[in-house]
């Protein structure tokens, strides 16, 4: 009798496996001098979670791999798989990447760099890491998660100062919160993940990391939990500003809900 395998992201039967992330994430060994497409993450998937992702899997692609901090494995992969790929399409991907688009040429020991500033299609990204993190739930838990998950990019500059302080608060917590916690994925250089374990509220934490600079998190909320209350962030949003203190280090971030100003 033939196992029936369900999709990673809904009660679908599966009809085929998707890779996660997705495997033109992880270059060409004709590329890069190395085969980085050895023991991939597969998941059974549907077809509405895999046939109709192609485009999002190079969309992601051309977003991340040329960014700044990735390691050397990253900007290979932007120098010749990626831009063969904007090449094809007459930049047609830049252009779905990145909106207000500007091109600088930096020069380098080695000549010049061009380095492309623009500002990326966020809920995009956040639907692509979404999957990302629905597959690796599947993979490592071995069931599909049911319930809430948000998605935090951590290597998105934004022109909020109080925005970044957020972001640098949570990257700094997630990384105490998974000091001891093991790294899994067969090529780290291009990706691992972890997974911390479950707190209090029964809520839990993965951490994609990407080219050994881009950083990714997401929570987990099973269906069967509750979203829980905490009244230190009851108190903290009727403030017009809350400082976050993580060892020794101080976060201060604006309540975006709250009015700068208040007129007297």
């Amino acid at each position: 009798m033939q196992n029936i395998f369900k999709c990673y992201m809904c009660d679908r039967n599966a009809v085929s496996s998707e890779h996660v992330p997705p495997k033109n994430l992880f270059p060409e060994q004709k590329d890069v001098g190395k085969d980085y497409r050895q023991y991939l993450i597969t998941v059974p998937s549907c077809e509405i979670h895999n046939n109709h992702k192609s485009k999002d899997d190079e969309f992601l692609m051309v977003s991340l791999a040329g960014i700044f901090g990735n390691n050397s494995i990253g900007y290979l992969h932007k120098f010749t798989k990626v831009n063969r790929a904007i090449r094809r399409t007459s930049n047609r991907l830049l252009d779905k990447a990145f909106t207000k688009r500007k091109h600088y040429h930096l020069k380098s020991d080695n000549g010049f760099l061009e380095v492309i500033w623009g500002t990326p299609d966020h809920t995009r990204l956040i639907s692509c890491f979404e999957h990302i993190a629905y597959g690796l739930h599947y993979h490592h838990l071995k069931k599909c998660f049911k319930g809430k998950i948000k998605v935090l990019l951590g290597y998105l500059h934004s022109e909020d100062k109080s925005n970044n302080n957020f972001v640098q608060f949570i990257k700094h917590q997630a990384k105490i919160d998974l000091k001891d916690i093991p790294k899994y994925g067969a090529n780290e250089d291009v990706f691992y993940y972890q997974f911390s374990n479950p707190d209090n509220y029964g809520t839990y934490l993965v951490h994609m990391r990407f080219y050994g600079g881009i950083d990714v998190y997401g929570s987990f909320l099973p269906e069967d939990k509750q979203e829980p209350y905490d009244l230190g962030i009851a108190i903290a949003n009727a403030c017009d500003e809350v400082i976050f203190k993580v060892e020794d280090k101080e976060y201060r971030v604006k309540n975006a809900n709250k009015p700068l100003e208040r007129n007297i």
